[in-house]
């Protein structure tokens, strides 16, 4: 391996995904996003595919832009950011597969009910966001 034979790859996806620099506006967050989910689509589950290196690097640029620009309500709980990641994403109660049935669902929103690890491990798959955001 030598020097060119890295960064002329490196240089194609940086000007394809501009990681070089914090995410510059909502319209290059919502291409990184897409990037991220057509990975999981292209690629499935399988976390040791190369890919995964990569969407780990958007990840982070992904994560700090939403820490930056649209952090968190200090006083939110698990159920009311699952509320919001549900209205961002047009989502209903019987489209969260990863939880249960809509009774389970509503359980979870209402705060009757916490999500269990399973539950929280795809979900914030699903979201892109870290685990922490839907646990307590």
């Amino acid at each position: 391996m030598n020097m060119t034979e890295v960064l002329a790859p490196w240089a194609a996806v940086n000007a394809a995904l501009g990681l070089s620099t914090p995410i510059r506006d909502e319209a290059h967050y919502s291409e990184l996003l897409t990037f991220v989910q057509d990975c999981f689509e292209r690629f499935g589950e399988d976390e040791r595919h190369p890919v995964f290196a990569l969407v780990g690097v958007v990840a982070e640029r992904i994560r700090e832009y939403e820490g930056r620009v649209h952090p968190w309500p200090d006083n939110s709980t698990p159920a009311s950011r699952l509320a919001f990641l549900m209205e961002q994403h047009g989502l209903r109660q019987s489209d969260l597969p990863e939880i249960g049935g809509q009774s389970v669902v509503s359980e979870v929103l209402s705060g009757k009910r916490q999500l269990n690890l399973r539950q929280t491990q795809a979900l914030a798959k699903r979201f892109f966001v870290p685990m922490e955001a839907l646990a307590d």
